[in-house]
C-alpha cells in the first residue's frame, strides 16, 4: 500500500515480461555498433543491463511488472528504421547508464525524505488533518494502479517498443501518446468530478463531516495527478526505446524539488503544525487546502512534463494524430493481463487496510488521543521500504537479465542457479535489516523524520516494527515474482496471489475485530508481513516444482546461518540500547548518535559472525562496493 510521489513509488514505464524475453530469444547473439556479433553477459552487478527499477502503487511496492530484459549494445530502434523525424540515437554506454539511473534514485530518495519531512511539519503524521490529505493524496496513486496502470502495462506499453521499431513510428507513436493522454485525461476528468464519491470509497463513517469534506478538497487537487503519471510512464517508456534512460530516473527529483519549495513557502506563509491543532479543522480554508493540494500536483506534472525537454534534444517531436491503426491494440500480453488481474487483487487488500486505517483513531481507547491512522501507515511504509529499494531490488534488477536469457533457452539449471544466488545474497542484506528495525525503530523513525511530533514517533515506530518483520520476505518475493516473469508465466503469480490477499485481509480484519483501535494499524503490518511470507512459500514451491529442483538446501542452511548471526548482533545491540536509553521525545542529534553507534555496534558483530561461519554470500553482496572504493582511491 505504497503510496508516494517519490520515485520509488511512482508508476512503472517497463515493457512486459513477453515483449522482453522475445527480444532476447531472436537471437542468441546481437549485433554491435560495428555490425559485429558477441555473446551478451550478465553479471549480478548489473554493470551490464540497462535494466532498471520498476516502481508501482502498491501496497508494499512489489513491482507489477519486472524490467526488461537487456541485451547487450546493439543497434538502436531507429538505426534499423530510421525515419525523417525520428532521427538515429547513438547507443549509450551501459556502464554510464547505470550510473545516471542510480545516481537519479539516490538523489530522489534524499531528497524525497526531506521533502517528507516539510510534509509532516505541515500537516503531521496523525490526526484529522494529516489523514485526510493522505487519502486525497492516495486516491490518484490507487486509480493509476487500477486503471490506468492496468490498461498501460497490458496494453499500451508493450505496443511503445514495437512502435519506435516500425517504418513509420513517428506517426504510430504520436497516435499512441494521443490516444493514451486522451483516454487519461477523460478518467482524470471524471473521477475528478466524482471526488466526493470516491474519498467515500476509501473513509467510514466514523469520520465527521468536516474531515470528510477536508479530504475531498484535497482530493479535487490531488486526482489530476493520476493524469501526469501516466504521461510519465508513456514518456518514460519512449526514452527507454530511444536508450535514454537517465531522464526517467533523475525526474522524481525535479517532482520533489517542486513540492519542497511549495510545503517549504507553506510552513513560511501558516507556520509548521506544531505550533497548532491537528485536529482543527476550521482552520483549514481555500487558500491553505490549494496551497498544499498544488504543491502536491505540480511536483508530479513536472515529473512527467520535463520528459518532454530530453525528447525534444534527442530529436523526436510529439504531434497530436488520433487514430489507432497500426499501433497493435489488438496484441494484449498474456503476462500483462494476469498481472493486472493480480493487481486487481492487491487493490482489493489496499481497500480493506484503507478502510481499517482511516477509521482507527475513532474507536482508540478512551484517553488515547494520538492513534496511527493511514498517514501513520504511509510514514511507516516509507522507512520501512528505504533498504527494500536501495539493495534488493538493484540486485533483483541485476539478476533478471541473466534468468530472461537462461528461461528464453529453456535453460532451468542456469535459472535456478540464479534464483539459489539471488536469494542467498538479498538474504544476507535483508535478515539484518530486519534486526536494524526490531532493535532500533524508535531512533531511525525519529531520525529519517525528525519533524514528527514525540507522541508520533512512538506510533509511527511501531507500525515499522510490525512491518520489519516481512522484511526479509518482501526481498525473497519480488525476486521469485520476476522468475515467473521470465518464463511469461503470469498466471501461476496471480493464482498465488488469491490467499496472499486472503491472509492480509484476515489479518487486518482480525486485529481490527479483537484489539483497540490503537492497534489496528500495527495488526496491518503484522498481516502484511505474514501475507508476504505466505507469498515467498508459495512461489519458491511452485517454481521449484517447475525447475525440477532448487538448491534448497543451501539456501536453508544459509538462512538459519543469517537468522543466528543477526539475533547475536540484535540482542547485543538491544542490550546497549537499554543502557544508553532513547526516548521520543531525545532529540534528532541524540538518535543519529544512537542509530550509528548501536547500528555500527549490531553491523560490526553480525559480518565478523558471518565471517567466522565462512558465509560466502557475504562477498558476493559487498565486493562490488568494496570495487568502486577501490576505484575511487586508485584515481585520486
Amino acid at each position: 500500500m505504497s503510496y508516494n510521489n517519490t520515485p520509488e513509488h511512482n508508476p512503472t514505464h517497463s515493457p512486459n515480461a513477453a515483449s522482453s524475453r522475445r527480444r532476447i530469444s531472436s537471437s542468441n547473439r546481437v549485433p554491435n555498433n560495428n555490425g559485429q556479433t558477441r555473446q551478451p553477459t550478465f553479471d549480478l552487478s548489473g554493470a551490464s543491463s540497462r535494466s532498471y527499477t520498476p516502481r508501482a502503487p502498491q501496497r508494499a511496492a512489489e513491482p507489477t511488472t519486472p524490467p526488461p530484459a537487456a541485451s547487450s549494445p546493439q543497434k538502436s530502434p531507429a538505426e534499423e528504421h530510421t525515419t525523417e523525424n525520428v532521427p538515429p540515437t547513438p547507443t549509450a554506454s551501459v556502464g554510464r547508464s547505470s550510473l545516471l539511473m542510480a545516481s537519479g534514485t539516490a538523489v530522489s530518495r534524499v531528497l524525497g525524505l526531506v521533502r517528507n519531512l516539510l510534509l509532516v511539519a505541515a500537516l503531521g503524521a496523525t490526526g484529522a488533518v494529516a489523514d485526510a490529505f493522505d487519502i486525497a493524496n492516495k486516491i490518484p496513486n490507487i486509480l493509476f494502479a487500477i486503471i490506468a496502470g492496468g490498461v498501460l502495462n497490458a496494453v499500451i506499453v508493450p505496443q511503445v517498443m514495437r512502435a519506435y521499431r516500425s517504418p513509420n513510428a513517428q506517426e504510430n507513436l504520436n497516435k499512441l501518446i494521443t490516444l493514451s493522454a486522451s483516454i487519461l485525461l477523460g478518467i482524470t476528468l471524471i473521477f475528478t468530478a466524482g471526488a466526493s464519491l470516491v474519498v467515500a470509497l476509501y473513509t467510514t463513517d466514523d469520520w465527521t463531516e468536516a474531515q470528510t469534506g477536508l479530504a475531498v478538497a484535497f482530493a479535487f487537487w490531488c486526482i489530476p495527478q493520476l493524469f501526469f503519471y501516466g504521461l510519465y510512464t508513456i514518456l518514460g517508456q519512449i526514452l527507454n526505446a530511444r536508450s535514454q534512460f537517465g531522464p526517467y530516473m533523475w525526474a522524481p527529483a525535479l517532482n520533489n524539488v517542486i513540492s519542497i519549495i511549495g510545503f517549504g513557502l507553506f510552513l513560511l506563509v501558516y507556520a509548521p503544525v506544531a505550533t497548532g491543532s491537528v485536529t482543527d479543522l476550521s482552520s483549514w480554508d481555500a487558500p491553505k487546502i490549494a496551497f498544499i493540494g498544488a504543491a502536491a500536483t505540480l511536483g508530479v506534472a513536472s515529473q512527467a512534463l520535463i520528459l518532454f525537454v530530453p525528447l525534444y534534444r534527442g530529436g523526436f517531436r510529439w504531434r497530436i494524430q488520433f487514430g489507432v491503426r497500426g499501433i497493435g491494440l489488438r496484441s494484449i500480453g498474456r503476462v500483462g493481463m494476469w498481472t493486472f488481474l493480480a493487481l486487481m487483487l492487491d487493490q482489493i487488500a489496499v481497500w480493506v487496510s484503507t478502510k481499517i486505517a482511516t477509521a482507527a483513531p475513532e474507536n482508540a481507547s478512551n484517553g488515547i488521543d494520538v492513534v496511527a491512522g493511514n498517514a501513520s501507515y504511509t510514514q511507516a511504509l516509507m522507512v520501512y521500504l528505504l533498504p527494500h529499494s536501495l539493495v534488493t531490488v538493484s540486485v533483483a534488477t541485476a539478476l533478471f537479465t541473466g534468468m530472461s536469457a537462461a528461461a528464453a533457452k529453456n535453460d532451468t539449471e542456469t535459472v535456478s542457479a540464479l534464483v539459489s544466488k539471488g536469494l542467498r545474497v538479498i538474504a544476507v542484506f535483508t535478515i539484518f535489516a530486519t534486526a536494524i528495525f526490531l532493535v532500533l525503530s524508535l531512533p531511525v523513525t525519529k531520525l529519517l523524520i525528525p519533524t514528527l511530533a514525540p507522541e508520533e514517533v512512538e506510533v509511527v515506530s511501531k507500525v515499522v516494527w510490525a512491518m520489519g518483520l516481512g522484511l526479509m520476505p518482501l526481498g525473497a518475493m519480488v525476486l521469485m515474482k520476476w522468475v515467473y516473469y521470465a518464463f511469461e508465466d503470469g498466471k501461476t503469480i496471480f493464482l498465488f496471489q488469491i490467499p496472499v490477499t486472503i491472509v492480509l485481509m484476515l489479518g487486518s480484519l482480525i486485529a481490527a475485530l479483537v484489539a483497540p483501535g490503537e492497534w489496528w494499524v500495527f495488526g496491518i503490518g503484522i498481516a502484511m508481513s505474514l501475507s508476504n511470507l505466505i507469498a515467498v512459500i508459495l512461489r519458491i514451491g511452485g517454481m521449484t516444482k517447475r525447475l525440477g529442483g532448487m538448491d534448497l538446501a543451501r539456501i536453508i542452511r544459509l538462512h538459519v546461518q543469517l537468522v543466528v548471526a543477526a539475533g547475536i548482533a540484535a540482542l547485543v545491540g538491544w542490550f546497549v540500547l537499554r543502557v544508553w536509553e532513547f526516548n521520543s521525545s531525545d532529540s534528532v542529534v541524540w538518535a543519529f548518535i544512537v542509530c550509528a553507534l548501536v547500528g555500527g555496534l549490531m553491523t560490526a558483530i553480525y559480518l565478523l559472525t558471518l565471517q567466522l561461519m565462512k558465509v560466502q554470500e557475504l562477498n558476493a553482496l559487498l565486493d562490488p562496493i568494496l570495487k568502486k572504493i577501490t576505484r575511487k582511491r586508485v584515481s585520486k
